[in-house]
């Protein structure tokens, strides 16, 4: 279902989480939970994976995760701070010790010249702290995007579990 290389990485997320006996969690919007879909596609992943929010929208990312009102009013969903509350929030509603969470413009509308079709802000909490990570994909195409974001959210849970 997904590219060799997300499946790779998935895997080797997957077993070193389970050896570690460390579980994760997602926070998704414009990738609508296709980093858990890359996750739960690996046998086992159970014993990894706490659970996934997809939180698409602004009442969602609120309701779920706690994110404050006052950050997306200041700095909208598609934000560094958005990124980093959803992070903070998805480890603080689950049993995850690390999440990742990801906020960004699939496309192929609703890019502004501040804020582009292609941004994609990502956030990752753990026990080494929390990180933050931009992404500027550019207008590739939404799959091409959302693809994209799956593989460098994948690339923040590995950093997270070596830290």
């Amino acid at each position: 279902m997904f590219p060799e290389d997300i499946q790779r990485l998935a895997q080797q997320i997957v077993a070193t989480a389970t050896t570690r006996s460390l579980m994760l969690a997602t926070a998704e919007s414009c990738t609508g939970g296709l980093i858990a879909g890359a996750l739960t596609a690996v046998p086992g992943s159970s014993g990894a994976l706490d659970r996934g929010f997809v939180t698409y929208s602004n009442a969602a990312k609120q309701q779920m995760l706690d994110v404050p009102e006052a950050t997306l009013i200041a700095h909208g969903a598609v934000s560094e701070a958005t990124a980093q509350a959803m992070a903070r929030g998805a480890v603080a509603r689950s049993r995850a010790a690390i999440a990742v969470a990801v906020t960004g413009i699939a496309g192929p509308g609703g890019g502004s010249d501040d804020k582009p079709v292609g941004l994609v802000h990502f956030a990752a909490q753990g026990p080494g702290g929390l990180i933050h990570r931009e992404e500027r994909f550019g207008d590739i195409g939404r799959d091409a995007v959302r693809l994209a974001s799956v593989r460098v959210a994948l690339d923040l849970i590995a950093d997270r579990l070596a830290s």
